[in-house]
């Protein structure tokens, strides 16, 4: 067969691929992929309709950390299509009063899983406009009803294939509730006279860096400009474990191997990095309620 003639066959066999694609879910949960638990997910999802498209968020969340999953949909959500259907189960309440919930933003994202903190994050960014629970008597696992620990099989990811398939509609899922999710308490950024102070609510494991709520707008308080000096301190339950002073660059490169610098991140927050290196590692910061963070420009 003439090249031309193969590229041409490729091409229609994608375009035929897509055209039977059939929705798209994405997980994130706080499992691992070392035993059989996300296979297990997927497997539900691909039995309510072969030709779902599925994706993975994350499967390596700190496990029962509920602000590190709503943090993690707040850098990825924003990004998918509308119609897109999440499936979040970061769960340590699992069988408890918990209410299992689908969630309908402004941007045209469905969420599911439990209405325990996991959606604060995209409730403040992208708007929620209606909120059911799902009614665990008609939305259930054959066959599971004598289990009660694995919620993310039996019911969220069992709901989220039926909403991305549209086996089910939103409508179909339960009772409807206030247009209003359960939200975890955190610290807000303040401007104390020329000093910014936030929080650490997450790192970026990979690399070692570390993440603040300080984002574009409250840093543009402080008047930067590339170049400028601040002094950081980034503290545990307000005992300082590093103070230091960095420049505000674009990049990592813009500094020396090893040297710290002060960034703005994809998301446009203030972040804080070593060139090649883990400051995470180096200095001993974590991330959470008790860490908080400094910055304030150094006068030339």
């Amino acid at each position: 067969m003439p090249d031309f003639l193969k590229i041409l066959a490729l091409a229609l066999a994608v375009a035929g691929s897509t055209a039977l694609a059939e929705g798209v879910l994405v997980l994130q949960t706080d499992f691992g992929t070392r035993d059989g638990a996300v296979a297990a997910m997927k497997g539900v999802a691909v039995g309510v309709s072969p030709r779902l498209v599925i994706h993975d968020l994350s499967h390596e969340n700190t496990p029962f950390d509920i602000w590190e999953a709503a943090y993690r949909l707040r850098q990825a959500a924003p990004y998918w299509p509308a119609g897109t259907v999440f499936v979040s189960v970061v769960d340590p309440g699992v069988g408890t009063r918990r209410k299992p919930v689908v969630v309908r933003t402004r941007s045209g994202h469905l969420f599911v899983g439990p209405d325990n903190g996991t959606w604060t994050l995209i409730a403040e960014d992208l708007g929620v406009t209606a909120v059911r629970e799902i009614d665990v008597t008609r939305h259930h696992r054959a066959g599971s009803e004598k289990s009660h620990t694995f919620h993310g099989r039996d019911v969220f990811s069992l709901v989220g294939a039926g909403l991305a398939s549209g086996r089910i509609e939103f409508v179909d899922v339960g009772p409807e509730l206030a247009a209003d999710v359960v939200r975890l308490a955190y610290a807000r950024p303040q401007l104390e006279g020329k000093v910014l102070i936030g929080s650490i609510p997450v790192l970026d494991p990979q690399f070692g860096n570390v993440w603040t709520n300080l984002d574009e707008a409250w840093f543009q308080k402080l008047e930067p400009r590339e170049g400028d000096r601040f002094r950081v301190t980034v503290s545990k339950a307000e005992q300082a474990v590093y103070a230091g002073e960095m420049p505000y660059v674009r990049t990592f490169g813009d500094v020396p191997k090893g040297a710290p610098l002060l960034y703005l991140n994809s998301l446009m927050h203030v972040a804080i990095a070593l060139n090649m290196d883990s400051f995470v590692r180096k200095h001993g910061v974590s991330s959470g309620a008790e860490w908080s963070v400094r910055v304030e420009k150094l006068t030339p």
